[in-house]
């Protein structure tokens, strides 16, 4: 025998609720995910009308989802549990903004519809997108990925890169576990910070594509003192669509090994490539032991050498990046003078995520060698849901 419905689970809220997904199945011009975003944030928005109606009552909320949950799941089949409302119920709260439109329930996806190829077909085209606000690139999975992360400005920040680089989830997933936004905010003050929410990571100079440390788990490499350069190297050419990834945004491959001859001395550089935003060619060196004064001098070398030789008009000065697992940023500083923030870095690499705490130490080691002695503590990073 059917439960009997309570006060609680109205029969008008299961009515504008049944509204809300028959619009949704309808709408067959419109995408599959963003009919299911739309259709989503709009329950979410019904359950916090109704749960704002009758917040005085005891275990109002809990029995409302509970309730709603069984009808639709009779009706609608999966995808309506407890937990699943609940999250519609956040995205609502945590995206208000998402749609602006106020049209009647049973006309909001074809209304949807004809705002998002006026004006969110290409979100970039004219700057005008902004986080929080419906992107046709985002999917539910996108979006429930993203509500995990409690910090707003990192929230906005992932949503930016999704939307604009066209992430998978999984892709986001693991930009968000690899604790993208921290690594590349540690260096920058306020107002970079600002910028990298509003507007994601921009390039303009040589020090905005550095990470640090670069993050390279997925290469299923234990940390070990017998781990070679070339079993590195050839891991990383092995996988070098998600190291692209890791690299972020305008990496392009061109060689691996490439030799360098000088009056018969043979060198070789581990890794070119070339930055098609910074107009520019990218070397790296690959080191498996603690970086020395010897290895800043070959990084040194191999840049002179491809400004002089192979940097063509309309080239930008060549970039060197060593990744290395330990580094004295003392000897980096000392060594390396003003290059360190024109046109060649170092970054340590670590073959597994990093925890919240490890991040922080790395602020803290970077501020003690780069900041005057008067500079304030590092400021505490706080973890993203889910983060152990």
């Amino acid at each position: 025998m059917a439960k009997k419905m309570t006060a609680a689970a109205t029969p008008p809220l299961y009515g504008r609720v049944r509204e809300i997904l028959e619009a949704a199945r309808g709408n067959i011009a419109r995408t599959v995910n963003t009919t299911q975003v739309v259709a989503n944030w709009l329950i979410g928005r019904e359950i916090v009308e109704e749960e704002q109606k009758g917040k005085r009552r005891a275990g109002y909320g809990a029995k409302l989802l509970t309730e709603l949950s069984e009808r639709l799941g009779r009706d609608y089949g999966r995808g309506y549990s407890v937990d699943n409302l609940e999250a519609f119920r956040q995205f609502y709260l945590e995206y208000p903004g998402l749609i602006s439109e106020t049209v009647p329930r049973n006309l909001v996806f074809p209304a949807i519809s004809e705002t998002l190829s006026r004006k969110s077909g290409e979100p970039d085209s004219a700057g005008s997108w902004q986080p929080g606000v419906l992107n046709p690139n985002l999917s539910w999975s996108h979006y429930r990925s993203l509500l995990r992360i409690d910090r707003r400005p990192a929230r906005d920040f992932y949503e930016i890169e999704a939307a604009n680089g066209g992430w998978t989830v999984r892709e986001l997933s693991r930009q968000i576990g690899s604790l993208l936004f921290d690594r590349l905010a540690k260096s920058r003050d306020k107002a970079g910070l600002m910028r990298l929410a509003r507007h994601g990571q921009e390039l303009a100079r040589a020090i905005d594509v550095l990470k640090d440390p670069v993050v390279l788990e997925f290469l299923d490499l234990p940390e070990s003192p017998r781990l070679v350069e070339s079993k590195l190297e050839q891991a990383l050419i092995g996988k070098l669509e998600t190291f692209l990834l890791e690299l972020g945004k305008g990496f392009a491959f061109v060689s691996r090994q490439e030799r360098i001859t000088l009056d018969g001395d043979h060198f070789y550089i581990d890794l070119v490539f070339y930055h098609t935003v910074l107009k520019c060619f990218v070397l790296i060196d690959l080191k498996v032991g603690k970086l020395t004064h010897a290895d800043l001098g070959q990084i040194q070398f191999y840049v002179n050498y491809y400004d002089r030789e192979r940097r063509t008009e309309g080239d930008n000065p060549t970039i060197g990046l060593i990744l290395c697992p330990d580094k004295n940023d003392a000897v980096v500083k000392y060594t390396l003078g003003e290059q360190q923030e024109r046109n060649i870095f170092t970054s340590r690499y670590q073959l597994y995520l990093p925890t919240v705490e490890e991040l922080e130490n790395e602020l803290r080691r970077e501020l003690r060698y780069l900041s005057p002695p008067t500079a304030k503590a590092a400021p505490k990073i706080r973890k993203p849901k889910g983060q152990s």
